[in-house]
């Protein structure tokens, strides 16, 4: 599988080789000082590809089909999703204990309010430049498993 990051703004786009975005990767910049100048800083590590450790990954958890405002089912099919809802979190309970990834956050995607996103820690294998390709091949190892085990 080819992943493919776009810069936008501070954050990185991800997309997986149907150019669909997969999620986002905001990078650690570590500790910005001063605070005031944090903008032209991170622009001017972006300009000069420096090194990170890692950073934030988002991607979606899970899409209930649910709460939609024209949802019109019957008793059978909410089964059917929460049966499937349920089935996909235990995929990904099983993937963040495995990864070591108890630290995550889960929230209400911004685009869709039927899916929930979740929110990890990346630590790269070795300082990695700022730069798309670089970027990539660090998070592949992440993304590729998370494609394998059907979360992706």
């Amino acid at each position: 599988m080819l992943w493919k990051l776009e810069s936008d703004e501070d954050f990185f786009r991800i997309y997986d080789s149907k150019k669909m975005v997969a999620g986002y990767f905001d990078p650690d910049y570590g500790n910005i000082f001063p605070k005031a100048n944090s903008e032209e800083i991170i622009s001017s590590m972006l300009k000069n590809h420096d090194k990170i450790l890692g950073g934030i990954v988002m991607v979606p958890l899970v899409k209930f089909g649910l709460f939609d405002s024209d949802l019109d089912t019957d008793i059978s099919k909410v089964e059917e999703n929460v049966t499937r809802v349920n089935e996909h979190l235990q995929k990904w309970k099983n993937f963040l204990s495995q990864t070591n990834k108890e630290k995550h956050s889960i929230r209400i995607s911004h685009t869709d309010q039927d899916m929930l996103t979740i929110t990890f820690e990346v630590k790269f294998s070795k300082p990695t430049p700022l730069e798309k390709k670089h970027l990539a091949e660090e998070l592949s190892t992440t993304l590729d498993l998370l494609q394998k085990l059907d979360l992706l």
